[in-house]
């Protein structure tokens, strides 16, 4: 990466509630896709662009993502109390108190193979002060983009509402001097780039890894798809968590498409097809599929 002044910051203060009740025990950046927590995994894509300080904040069961992004390096934890900034208030508060260059953001419930290094270049050579990723997922497709790559809108909130339809991938980078521009009262940054929209600034967008993977992790389904994303990149069919008690037994190779972690109550002869099952899970079928287990819960999936 070239020399540059840029610091990263991920967004991790949200409550989870589209995978409650399981983020009632756990913050949902720690939640794990196989071997490793979310917050790993965005900790690894952000490697790629050397050493750079990474900031996280945090609300909802704090302690624990400090603990947790402290272990990962990360430079600061901005803890949130008494209320959740959102997503544009951070960004105001880290540079109020100090925070100085350009900003890469990541939101902390997107699993993906994003190549950031190229990201930020185009969004450098852009002219712009903000600039977006974006994908293409069809059901929230909800910026506008001109035909000069552009964001003239977004669809329900402000702007055009004709014209290329793309999905916002929680990736964003903001110069220093975007950043001074952020006001207090814009908890959500889409307040912040529909004021640019109507200065005529506008933020642009990086429709060039519009076809990379990209799941929201965010939801039951979502999950499944980002476990199943990972199996995948391991090379496996099936993990179970080398600490089990059956893990040396080799039982898991006589299921498919499924992840047992380390606190699971299961038995040898359970057969398991397309299922995950999360600590404090526990299994007394003969056989099981299409379904995530936790502690009090489960969720049917799509296999």
């Amino acid at each position: 990466m070239k020399n540059r002044n840029l610091s990263v910051f991920i967004l991790a203060a949200g409550l989870g509630t589209r995978l409650n009740p399981l983020t009632q025990q756990m913050p949902k950046p720690l939640v794990p896709i196989v071997d490793q927590t979310i917050l790993g995994h965005q900790r690894q894509l952000v490697q790629t662009l050397g050493n750079v300080p990474v900031h996280i904040n945090a609300h909802h069961l704090a302690n624990q993502v400090e603990t947790a992004a402290l272990q990962l390096g990360f430079e600061r934890v901005w803890k949130e109390f008494p209320e959740i900034l959102g997503t544009g208030g951070p960004l105001h508060r880290f540079y109020k108190e100090g925070g100085r260059g350009d900003l890469l953001v990541l939101n902390s419930d997107c699993y993906c193979k994003f190549d950031l290094e190229k990201f930020i270049c185009n969004a450098e050579n852009s002219g712009a002060d903000v600039a977006l990723l974006a994908v293409d997922f069809a059901p929230v497709n909800t910026l506008v983009v001109n035909e000069n790559g552009f964001l003239s809108g977004v669809k329900n909130y402000c702007g055009e509402e004709r014209g290329l339809s793309l999905t916002f991938s929680g990736v964003s980078w903001y110069s220093e001097r975007a950043l001074r521009e952020i006001r207090e009262s814009e908890k959500n940054a889409v307040h912040f780039w529909k004021r640019e929209i109507e200065r005529g600034n506008l933020p642009w967008v990086d429709m060039s890894q519009k076809d990379s993977l990209w799941i929201d992790m965010g939801t039951p389904q979502g999950l499944w798809n980002a476990t199943c994303a990972r199996l995948d990149e391991l090379g496996l069919d099936s993990w179970i968590h080398p600490e089990h008690p059956l893990a040396a037994s080799g039982w898991i190779k006589h299921s498919s498409r499924s992840v047992v972690q380390k606190n699971v109550q299961v038995n040898a002869s359970v057969r398991l097809k397309n299922v995950l099952l999360l600590d404090g899970a526990n299994v007394s079928e003969r056989e099981l599929q299409n379904e995530i287990r936790g502690t009090g819960f489960s969720w049917e999936i799509q296999g």
